[in-house]
């Protein structure tokens, strides 16, 4: 036989789905972050759990940190990782803006955020304007605040905002650069117990869940790696949720804070969901639309259908979920 017979011949196989095509490159890691606002991937992280999971595989994991929801959507966006926490409203936000991410665990419901100020100059959103906010755009704390201005009738341009990642947000204020500043737990506990901060305006249900994301490109590639990785973050969830003191000791160490400030973090911080759902579409589409209404989001958006691509639940539905 030919070279050219023999080319022809593999050529009209492979039309006819006789040849097996090549098969997807192997995963040889897998890159997933860790933040101090998600407790459950610290105790994820600690445990080696995932490490357990795939070592037969011969896949490695690779840990990186997300200093907030801004950094790990620009992580996921930029393919340096594959699975990324986020609030839920920033992760609605980063695909609107084209971000090709999944959103597809719950790691928490918290009251992660809050308008914190220091002194009696600040005593309700009202009284911000014209006044200097420290805040992390793209973040959970940064939608708290513009829902909060909108509520007073005000918007961003009534106040002057001043860009600062979390860490740097809670210093400005304490340094007294800022009188106000959109916080974020655990530096927001810090901040109250340390700092003589002040919460001057709460509103717990405005917090989104506390989400994990993957690229749409590794989970199409990789469906059942990513139902594993799930299902390991279901067993550190239920090991964080009973074992309060290790999940502390975690805490303590990843963010050299002290007890008392991870106590108070944890005081509003539910641990109790995974599999995402109906309830957490409901509030990211309350969202959605209030950021509508601020005039931050096109208002022609149809914000039930965006975090419906948004959200997937098929690689840990509710009743495979861990008990």
């Amino acid at each position: 036989m030919t070279d050219f017979t023999r080319r022809h011949i593999l050529a009209l196989a492979a039309a006819l789905g006789l040849v097996a095509a090549p098969a997807a490159a192997q995963v040889k890691e897998i890159r997933i972050d860790w933040a101090t606002y998600n407790p459950v991937s610290l105790v994820l992280r600690d445990k080696g759990l995932l490490e357990e999971e795939f070592r037969k595989d011969g896949i490695t994991i690779r840990w990186i940190q997300s200093a907030g929801s801004n950094k790990a959507l620009e992580f996921l966006n930029a393919g340096s990782l594959d699975f990324g926490s986020t609030a839920g409203a920033a992760a609605l936000i980063g695909k609107i803006n084209g971000n090709p991410i999944k959103s597809i665990y719950v790691y928490s419901r918290p009251e992660w955020t809050a308008l914190v100020t220091r002194g009696d100059a600040v005593k309700t959103v009202a009284d911000l304007k014209g006044k200097r906010v420290a805040v992390t755009r793209g973040t959970d704390p940064h939608i708290f605040l513009v829902r909060a201005l909108a509520e007073a009738k005000l918007t961003e341009k009534d106040v002057k905002l001043v860009l600062l990642q979390h860490q740097d947000g809670r210093l400005a204020l304490e340094r007294g650069d800022v009188e106000a500043w959109a916080g974020l737990d655990p530096l927001m506990a810090a901040a109250e117990i340390e700092g003589g901060a002040r919460l001057f305006y709460r509103k717990p249900e405005a917090n989104t869940w506390g989400v994990l994301n993957v690229r749409e490109e590794f989970a199409a590639a990789n469906p059942e790696i990513v139902a594993r990785v799930l299902r390991t973050y279901e067993k550190a969830r239920l090991v964080a949720v009973a074992d309060t003191k290790g999940l502390t000791a975690s805490l303590v160490t990843a963010s050299k804070l002290p007890e008392t400030v991870i106590a108070r973090q944890l005081e509003r911080t539910e641990l109790t969901h995974g599999p995402i759902g109906a309830a957490q579409a409901e509030t990211i589409v309350a969202a959605g639309v209030a950021l509508q209404q601020a005039g931050v989001l096109d208002a022609g958006l149809d914000m039930k259908t965006v975090v419906g691509g948004l959200l997937e639940s098929k690689y840990l539905p509710a009743k495979a979920a861990t008990q």
